[in-house]
């Protein structure tokens, strides 16, 4: 249970703390409305990254029967896609911070809790790479022993409150922590930031 909890904390933030185009929305709508529409927008797109966690969880129990006899080159496979995630979160990071973007216009409409919470939901269900994220992750563990189906719910509850927890505090810090996280060195240090958690992730796999 307690392996299962800090396994999904690490991943919830994992997948939470990069600054890219959803965060800055979630900051946007909390500076243009208010704090409550900010917060809604906040909760779903933790909701998102629960629901890619869960459907991993249970896509990986389905498979434990076969994950077995190929444990080993399972999870250094699994090891390996954790890294490359890594290391391309880290790569792009370096280059946006080289280049940065224009900023993200996706916030248009959002004006009611409502309206936030199903709009911010759908852009963070419409990233492929969170689905590869939290499959790898729950592959990985399956392969090295997987967990008791209460470890399931630990690891599912933490991945969505680690995440939850950093938008909500995205959303309320106002625009003095939104300008920090928003500006070239913030996306960079918080990109880097969840790069290193994700390796930590996968050497976790391997001791």
């Amino acid at each position: 249970m307690g392996d299962a909890l800090l396994a999904g904390l690490l991943a919830g933030y994992g997948v939470a703390v990069p600054v890219g185009a959803i965060a800055i929305v979630v900051i946007g709508l909390t500076a243009r409305t208010s704090l409550r529409v900010g917060a809604a927008a906040a909760l779903g797109v933790a909701a998102a990254d629960g629901l890619y966690a869960a459907l991993a969880v249970l896509g990986g129990a389905a498979l434990a029967g076969l994950v077995r006899p190929v444990a080993t080159p399972l999870r250094w496979a699994a090891v390996v896609i954790l890294l490359f995630l890594a290391g391309q979160l880290a790569v792009g990071a370096l280059r946006r911070h080289r280049r940065p973007p224009g900023p993200a216009r996706a916030e248009r409409g959002l004006t009611t809790p409502g309206r936030a919470f199903a709009g911010l939901l759908a852009l963070t269900l419409l990233n492929p790479m969170t689905v590869v994220y939290f499959v790898a992750l729950v592959i990985g563990r399956q392969a090295s022993g997987g967990w008791t189906p209460a470890g399931q719910v630990a690891f599912v509850a933490a991945a969505f409150a680690a995440s939850a927890s950093w938008q909500l505090l995205v959303a309320g810090g106002g625009s003095l922590l939104g300008r920090l996280l928003t500006s070239d060195r913030g996306r960079l240090v918080t990109a880097l930031l969840a790069s290193a958690l994700i390796v930590l992730l996968a050497l976790r796999m391997v001791w």
